[in-house]
């Protein structure tokens, strides 16, 4: 990953299509971990041409925060707390070019946490994620 894109959350990086939202959630192989106040579900899949090594999705449900203007601070913070941190898959994933990971983070907490918590939680899931991924590739 060069040091430009280090950094950046490109569109192309976020799941949008309904297929591998389906995929991700319906899908046998998918597993699941979680680091209080996170939740994530990730996929490990074949890469298809101009398909970035890891694509996210980022969901704050209704339940925990009514108003549009929380929900949308929570998942500002999320994805923050990704881009700083998403080196550390795309560096397991450096040596298999055929493998795409598909993630899902899903905020479980009623209340919103500063973002130095919500940082250190993102940056543990990502390593147990990437220990995951060492175990099997």
């Amino acid at each position: 990953m060069a040091a430009s894109e280090a950094l950046t959350l490109r569109k192309e990086e976020r799941i949008c299509s309904r297929k591998l939202m389906d995929q991700l959630f319906n899908g046998d192989t998918a597993r699941s971990m979680s680091s209080f106040p996170l939740r994530v579900v990730f996929l490990s899949t074949e890469r298809l041409p101009d398909q970035p090594p890891v694509s996210i999705l980022i969901s704050v449900p209704k339940r925990h925060f009514h108003h549009a203007v929380d929900r949308n601070r929570v998942k500002r913070q999320l994805r923050e707390a990704y881009r700083h941190h998403k080196h550390i898959l795309f560096e397991k994933l450096n040596d298999h070019p055929e493998t795409a990971l598909l993630l899902s983070f899903i905020w479980m907490e009623g209340r919103h946490l500063d973002s130095n918590h919500v940082d250190s939680r993102m940056h543990l899931l990502l390593q147990r994620i990437a220990e995951h991924l060492h175990s099997k590739l």
